[in-house]
């Protein structure tokens, strides 16, 4: 049986940008927010400010303004919300892609699909506004969730809606409406949605972490970096 990265890696070079952003490596930082990073650690409270302000002085360091990273890694900021859980269980690893840059940024279909569900995840540290769109390449399925999006992307819209490679279907969220978050886009690859709509686990906690990372593959597979 072909398997999903398979066929992906196949039509990989037909997909389109998910931001109109060049994410080549001479472009984007790849930064680390894992549980290794001393500086995070160092500080008397982790908040969405003190984050925020941390990934822009990087970013000023190197004289980028695209930041990117995340898959699979075990990070410290999950500690800031209750949502994550606590104890040995809490959620902290990371099951998608982070492309962190400006609220208002057009957030495109890379492939043709339909819009499978959306909701509003409000709670604290949640992914805010989140559409899941459904594709399906050669008789398999799979989906390609976007996280952290302003209110506005999720008016007008139903489920089944007929999406193109490159139409707009979102824009990035600001702060006060995607979660709490600095302005970023999640981006999450799933093969499985197992009943779940407008919502799907973006952080596993290390326990099940190959469980969940079996379900949600590298989204570098459809992103072109």
């Amino acid at each position: 049986m072909v398997s999903l990265e398979e066929i992906i890696n196949k039509y990989r070079k037909t997909f389109g940008n998910v931001l109109p952003l060049n994410l080549s490596p001479e472009n984007v930082y790849e930064l680390d927010l894992s549980v290794d990073n001393q500086y995070l650690r160092s500080l008397n409270k982790l908040s969405t400010e003190s984050l925020g302000q941390y990934i822009q002085a990087q970013l000023k360091k190197v004289n980028k303004n695209i930041a990117i990273g995340g898959y699979a890694e075990n990070r410290l900021v999950y500690q800031m919300s209750e949502h994550f859980g606590r104890g040995a269980e809490a959620r902290s690893v990371h099951l998608g892609i982070d492309i962190w840059y400006k609220s208002g940024t057009p957030v495109f279909a890379p492939l043709d699909g339909i819009i499978h569900s959306f909701n509003n995840n409000a709670n604290f540290g949640d992914y805010g506004p989140t559409i899941i769109l459904e594709h399906r390449l050669e008789n398999v399925t799979f989906y390609t969730l976007y996280g952290h999006l302003s209110t506005s992307s999720i008016e007008d819209i139903a489920n089944g809606d007929k999406i193109k490679k490159g139409d707009i279907i979102a824009h990035l969220g600001e702060e006060h409406e995607n979660g709490n978050w600095p302005p970023h886009l999640h981006f999450q690859l799933i093969t499985d949605m197992l009943d779940k709509e407008g919502d799907f686990p973006g952080v596993c906690s290390v326990l099940e972490k190959d469980k969940w990372l079996n379900i949600c593959p590298d989204p570098r597979l459809i992103l072109a970096v």
